[in-house]
């Protein structure tokens, strides 16, 4: 599929905050965006709970590295656990923490 994208510096993507001292910020267009790409798009924005602009914003800071580690996503799960669930996620992997006798010889 074939991408296009243009940049045009008489408007603003988002205002700089105290964070983020530029003094131009760019404006991106993205053109001939999949419809699976855009289905995750429009996911990940709503797992974040921001617009499609800030979410974009962000993934292309974590993807280049610019925010640290990507997310996983995982972290909205934890303390979510009863302790049935623990229980019975542990018995159902209890046989990966067993070492396999095979591998081992």
């Amino acid at each position: 599929m074939h991408y296009a994208a243009s940049i045009d510096s008489s408007h603003r993507l988002h205002e700089p905050s105290q964070n983020r001292p530029e003094a131009k910020v760019k404006t991106l267009t993205i053109r001939k965006v999949p419809d699976e790409l855009h289905r995750a798009l429009q996911r990940e924005r709503a797992r974040r709970g921001t617009s499609l602009n800030q979410a974009v914003i962000e993934l292309l800071d974590e993807r280049l590295g610019r925010r640290g580690r990507a997310s996983n996503g995982l972290a909205r799960l934890a303390g979510t656990w009863t302790d049935e669930d623990l229980r019975r996620f542990e018995e159902a992997t209890a046989a990966f923490e067993r070492p396999d006798d095979e591998l081992w010889r």
